[in-house]
């Protein structure tokens, strides 16, 4: 319905202001310009002026739901400097997230009105005719494509889904904060989701997706401020409820810390429920997934216009998105670093994508750390143990690894690689953890060990202390591999390996956060140093898709050049080697590296076939100037690949020095016939050989 408006647009733009809290107009904006036919600002004032005609004192849910997001966004953005309610300045990332997503609403929205036109007859007239004539032959059809099949079994089958839930609801309703801290022990990509079976497939709803369309994506990596971004939005929902989703009783801790912090304290607000009175002040509920699963049926319908789903990831799982779909109307927002949890991915329950910030891109731009790796020859063989669920089986990959002098080998290489340099080390299990942070203090590490066996309070206090500087390596057995913050954390040890590239990349999350005293973080994968991407062991080259692997060097790009102040750079902790390996699994990438990076590639390291590729390159480059870096790496060739690169180098190197020197180092390894009778040919044959064949 369009409300033909006072002759003064601007006049009926200010008095909807005053009546909705929101601006239609900005400063210096032409109003036949701002709110002209078909714009979602003019949709937003003719539908609030049809409310006001209609006696309404303040908009009704549903305005607010379809318009409050879209106005506030608009009007956090029309600041040069977008910022927070403490004065908090945006970053360019998240400035592109909340425009990403006032992109999409206005692109829905529009989509939706002209969808309406055409319905209320705007469209093609024959058509209409048709659809007038067929009306009552193509009626049970056209339901049934829009709306799905609704017969008596299927409502049946929900009934008996939602009685399936209530019992497991009212099953677990006792031990839920003990399931909230307790599930470390169990497959790391279960036990990061609580209270929620994520081993299970989403099952396709019988009846259709009604929130679907409102229930939106972005991805930025882990320690790349997606907490501040959340903020952005609170502060543009600020006349509508918000609803703050997480995993973890931690986090819900951690979110109400810091957004009480950015200036939105007075807004937080229990969950309004069913028969409880609204607040004037639209609130800020901050609560686990556990929490929602069980009360989202509880909630009062007219508070929430948007719900943010923090590390959306571990909202995939049945129960959880069951729920979502059931509290359809707010419009939902995922917050993730990684797409996809097992099977399944993210878009499955948030189908639009509104924003997504490369890993390497946050690097350039030095939002978060670069990341340096080394790899450690693994301590115990893997090949027994199963990967179930994603992931190593965690009981089998304790057994591989929990073994005393393994735990001490642990220790010994943490403090002689890194001393006092704060990280996080990832355990298989609790019983692991607990006995390498002991391992870790009986040598002088201020270790300690942490899980969801740990106290809340004890926790707490453990991860106060490692802020504070009096613990340097918290030792875990996966509870810290999402959400937990810790800037002064540098390394991170892989000690129980992971199959799961979710759970990796979460893991290194933690060392990603920008710090003073930190230059990059450091990853320590057990890995051979040639392993490639098609290892079950996850590694920061395959998580990254990185060709070559060099010994402490930068795997991610190089974080741009700052200007020195008073404070000097960070140096790097571990040093740079001279060599690298490639790793990718793809065999032209690696010919690629050998050929572009022979100089660097430590041959010695490669296979057979590979070998003589390298020998091939690089006796036909080498120069003078290379002989000596480089002997050790010719010495270390197997004796097919090394007689391959004397007899090429002898051929068809163009310094003569180094074809007479590697003839003559090919007749001191003593020669068979064969090879004799080759080295001849050579000499005859090869252009190079022209002015020297006597």
């Amino acid at each position: 319905m369009t409300v033909r408006f006072e002759a003064d647009p601007e006049a009926a733009a200010h008095r909807v202001e005053a009546w909705c809290g929101e601006p239609l107009l900005h400063e210096g904006e032409d109003p036949a310009v701002a709110l002209a036919e078909g714009t979602v600002r003019r949709a937003a004032l003719d539908a609030a002026l049809a409310e006001m005609e209609r006696g309404l004192p303040e908009p009704s849910y549903e305005w607010r739901r379809d318009y409050a997001l879209v106005l506030g966004l608009d009007r956090v953005l029309n600041d040069p400097q977008p910022k927070l309610a403490s004065g908090t300045t945006l970053r360019r990332h998240q400035v592109d997230a909340l425009a990403g997503q006032l992109a999409a609403l206005i692109g829905d929205l529009e989509r939706r009105a002209l969808h309406e036109d055409d319905e209320n007859g705007n469209g093609n007239g024959e058509a209409d005719e048709v659809e007038e004539e067929d009306e009552e032959e193509t009626g049970e059809l056209e339901a049934a494509d829009e709306y799905g099949d609704e017969d008596d079994e299927d409502e049946d089958d929900d009934e008996d889904d939602d009685e399936d839930l209530d019992e497991d609801e009212d099953e677990d309703e006792d031990v839920e904060d003990d399931e909230e801290y307790a599930g470390d022990w169990r497959d790391p990509a279960v036990a990061a989701v609580e209270l929620d079976d994520d081993d299970v497939p989403v099952e396709e709803p019988a009846l259709p997706d009604a929130g679907a369309g409102r229930r939106y994506r972005f991805k930025h990596p882990t320690a790349s401020g997606k907490t501040i971004a959340a903020a952005g939005f609170v502060e543009a929902a600020r006349t509508t409820g918000v609803l703050i989703l997480t995993h973890r009783r931690l986090l819900v801790d951690q979110f109400t810390r810091d957004l009480t912090h950015e200036g939105y304290g007075d807004r937080l607000h229990p969950p309004v429920l069913i028969g409880e009175p609204t607040p004037r002040t639209p609130p800020l509920t901050i609560n686990t997934y556990a929490w929602f699963i069980k009360h989202a049926d509880q909630l009062k319908r007219d508070v929430y216009g948007v719900v943010v789903c923090d590390e959306a990831h571990t909202a995939l799982g049945e129960k959880t998105a069951a729920a979502i779909r059931r509290f359809a109307d707010p419009v939902y927002i995922g917050m993730t670093a990684t797409d996809q949890l097992l099977q399944k991915h993210v878009g499955d329950v948030f189908p639009a994508e509104v924003a997504d910030f490369p890993l390497a891109e946050a690097v350039r731009r030095g939002v978060v750390a670069p990341l340096r790796c080394i790899r450690v020859k693994p301590i115990a063989s893997l090949r027994q143990v199963e990967i179930v669920g994603g992931d190593f089986d965690q009981g089998q990959l304790a057994a591989a690894l929990d073994v005393d002098p393994l735990n001490l080998a642990a220790a010994d290489l943490y403090q002689s690689r890194f001393g006092d340099t704060p990280g996080i080390v990832y355990a298989a299990g609790v019983d692991h953890a607990e006995r390498v942070a002991a391992a870790m203090r009986a040598i002088g590490l201020a270790a300690a060990a942490v899980s969801g066996r740990t106290p809340p309070r004890e926790l707490a206090e453990t991860l106060a202390a490692y802020e504070r500087g009096e613990t340097n390596v918290l030792v875990n057995a996966q509870i810290l591999a999402e959400g937990w913050n810790a800037p002064r954390a540098t390394v991170c040890m892989h000690l129980a390996p992971t199959a799961s590239r979710r759970v990796y990349q979460q893991r290194v999350g933690r060392i990603m956060r920008l710090h003073r005293r930190k230059e990059a973080g450091v990853v320590v994968d057990f890995a051979e140093a040639g392993a490639p991407h098609s290892e079950r062991v996850i590694t920061l080259h395959s998580l990254l898709d990185v060709d070559a692997f060099r010994p402490g060097g930068l795997v991610t790009p190089p974080p741009p050049r700052r200007r020195r102040g008073r404070r000097k750079p960070a140096k790097p902790i571990v040093k740079e080697a001279n060599w690298i390996v490639p790793v990718s699994d793809d065999p032209e990438r690696r010919v690629a590296v050998i050929a572009n990076q022979w100089k660097h590639v430590d041959a010695s390291k490669l296979p057979l076939d590979e070998q003589r590729a390298w020998a091939v390159v690089a006796a036909r480059q080498l120069a003078p100037g290379d002989v000596h870096t480089l002997t050790e790496r010719i010495v270390g060739l197997q004796p097919e690949a090394r007689e391959l690169f004397f007899f090429t180098c002898a051929a068809e190197n163009k310094h003569r020095k180094l074809r007479l020197s590697s003839l003559g180092d090919l007749a001191a390894a003593g020669p068979s016939q064969t090879t004799f009778a080759m080295a001849c040919r050579l000499v005859e044959a090869a252009p190079t050989w022209q002015q020297d064949r006597g």
